[in-house]
């Protein structure tokens, strides 16, 4: 089997699919420190921007890898399908697809996407896929659910060619796996600059160790300034927060937490492992710490892919 890997980021589809044994023979992506980061790993430049890739570049392939963004389509058309995803990144998709059809299309978006332009944004999704000859299925899963310590819901699509006489799909059964943000933090003393120090701090509890019930989702324990986004403390005995791209607060893009008795930023490798990439996993020198939370923030969760890779296989 192969697949290719657009909008690819910094390569979570491809970590997860080649582990499984599966050949990446074509991948785009157009950020350019996620390009350089992409071929610091896998020794492979991302063609750039999809809207300008010639289809004829693009290979045949068997199954189509997408975590692509979120746009509003057309309402000029109000046909629903094909021709009202023009002008977006969705369409770009849709256009390979119609060239190349692959067996199967797997894609990942926010979970806004369910409730998008009133709902409108998944229901053409759904229509153009179908009016391109595939059988769609989608589910709203949650990483924290499936062995990484974090609490992140995305939404999945799944579509097979029709030929292929998939008429039902099961998305996987969570595992909820007893790891938490303290089994993956870096041991020792980490970079100041992940620290914060302010006096406008408050705590609901005044310890986050033997006190405190582990649990498999976010706890929150303090606050820092008015507890906006970015200014709550959580404690690592939970799960972290969704590792964001975007966002303000001093702990923008990954939260604030309570450890070893110092509130701090989570560091770049800790942010790898609750997207569950490997140790060997790395980011060029060059890349700033900011510019590598919102790669981090932007990526896929790897076990999750993996994992409904296998779903897909039973399938086929």
């Amino acid at each position: 089997m192969n697949f290719i890997d657009l909008f690819a980021g910094i390569g979570g589809f491809r970590v997860a699919l080649e582990g499984s044994g599966l050949d990446c023979i074509y991948s785009s992506e157009w950020d350019k420190f996620a390009r350089l980061t992409y071929e610091h790993n896998f020794d492979h430049i991302p063609d750039g921007d999809i809207t300008k890739v010639n289809l004829k570049k693009i290979p045949t392939h068997e199954i189509l890898c997408a975590g692509f963004p979120c746009q509003p389509f057309s309402i000029s058309g109000n046909r629903g399908g094909f021709k009202d995803t023009r002008g977006t990144l969705f369409f770009n998709i849709a256009s390979i697809v119609k060239s190349k059809k692959p067996k199967v299309i797997f894609l990942e978006n926010v979970r806004n996407i369910l409730t998008h332009d009133q709902g409108r944004t998944i229901s053409i999704i759904k229509k153009t896929l179908n009016e391109l000859g595939y059988d769609v299925f989608f589910d709203l899963l949650n990483s924290s659910h499936f062995g990484v310590p974090q609490n992140r819901q995305r939404v999945y699509i799944i579509c097979f060619r029709k030929q292929l006489k998939i008429n039902a799909f099961e998305f996987p059964e969570p595992i909820f796996k007893k790891v938490y943000l303290e089994n993956i933090l870096e041991r020792g003393e980490v970079a100041k600059n992940y620290e914060i120090n302010r006096k406008d701090v408050s705590f609901n509890e005044k310890t986050n160790n033997a006190d405190l019930k582990k649990q498999l989702k976010p706890i929150r324990i303090g606050t820092i300034n008015k507890g906006g986004q970015g200014e709550r403390i959580y404690s690592p005995r939970g799960h972290a927060i969704t590792l964001s791209a975007y966002g303000g607060g001093i702990a923008a893009k990954t939260g604030a937490y309570f450890v070893e008795d110092k509130i701090r930023q989570l560091t770049v490798r800790e942010c790898l492992r609750l997207q569950g990439y490997p140790e060997e996993f790395s980011f060029p020198e060059s890349v700033t710490v900011s510019q590598a939370y919102k790669m981090c923030g932007n990526s896929v969760t790897v076990p999750v892919i993996s994992r409904i890779y296998k779903k897909i296989c039973s399938y086929l």
